[in-house]
């Protein structure tokens, strides 16, 4: 019989991780998952039981979090599946936010992840196998979105050090993998939950446009359903050789195609340009 892996997933009370946990359990599976409300997850799901680990961590406090890894292992004996799923949308122009507007999304979607790998590996490079999925956005690979500046960069920064622990992690036998996932029809757009500047500047028409669009028409219209993203995660962590890239969700394509488009088109605009710096 399969032996059901330990999951370990952070940003848990609402979203994908929400559905994620919900669909582990219901299959099976032992879980931990953090929340800053851990309330919330004891009332949405089930109180401390043998298959569900139900902590309050502060993602960014690197001592809680290798103290809720800690307690992790030592509820459930091991743990196989790193999810890095706690983040927020971060909403401005590059210059409506301020540094602490900045460095408070990148506090939370990028060394909020550092802080679980950090502490989550020597346990995984110790056992010899285990999952890492870092929950990027496919905002994490095309980044022109007119007010989402900060929010993308920091979900390229996911994809960025997602690609380095794949090489660092493969010759311990973990397997580490970027998800950029598309739009999912979860809370992440609601005014509750995305982040408006605190000072906004009108001059930025499109910023603004791409503001109200989101917040008021994508948002509940989104069309990808969570439960299926979870039920893909899930497949994925069986895979023998996952991949580093994961897209998922209905017109994620469109965006590699588009992407990949436009980078070939300036190269090949500028081709003569860039190659007139050899000696």
């Amino acid at each position: 019989m399969e032996t059901k892996k330990v999951w370990f997933v952070t940003g848990a009370s609402k979203g994908l991780g929400f559905e994620l946990v919900k669909k582990l359990l219901s299959e099976g599976f032992y879980v931990a998952a953090t929340s800053r409300n851990v309330d919330s997850l004891i009332s949405a799901i089930s109180e401390t039981s043998a298959y569900f680990l139900p902590l309050n961590v502060n993602i960014t406090d690197n001592n809680d979090v290798k103290s809720a890894i800690e307690k992790t292992v030592q509820h459930f004996g091991k743990i196989d599946v790193i999810v890095n799923n706690a983040g927020y949308g971060q909403l401005g122009t590059l210059e409506e936010l301020t540094d602490e507007e900045a460095r408070a999304n990148y506090e939370v979607n990028v060394f909020g992840s550092l802080n679980v790998i950090r502490n989550a590996m020597p346990y995984l490079r110790e056992q010899k196998s285990g999952n890492i999925f870092n929950i990027s956005s496919i905002g994490g690979y095309s980044g022109n979105f007119p007010g989402w500046g900060i929010y993308c960069s920091t979900k390229f920064a996911v994809a960025g050090f997602t690609e380095a622990l794949a090489e660092e992690a493969r010759l311990f036998g973990v397997h580490a993998t970027v998800v950029y996932p598309g739009y999912f029809r979860t809370d992440f757009l609601n005014k509750d939950s995305v982040r408006t500047p605190a000072n906004s500047i009108k001059a930025y028409e499109s910023a603004r446009h791409s503001e109200s669009a989101h917040l008021n028409e994508i948002n509940g219209n989104q069309p990808n359903d969570p439960e299926k993203a979870a039920e893909a995660l899930i497949a994925m962590s069986k895979e023998q050789n996952p991949p580093v890239h994961f897209l998922l969700g209905i017109e994620t394509q469109e965006f590699l195609s588009n992407k990949i488009d436009a980078i070939t088109k300036d190269a090949k605009a500028w081709e003569s340009l860039t190659v007139s710096t050899g000696i």
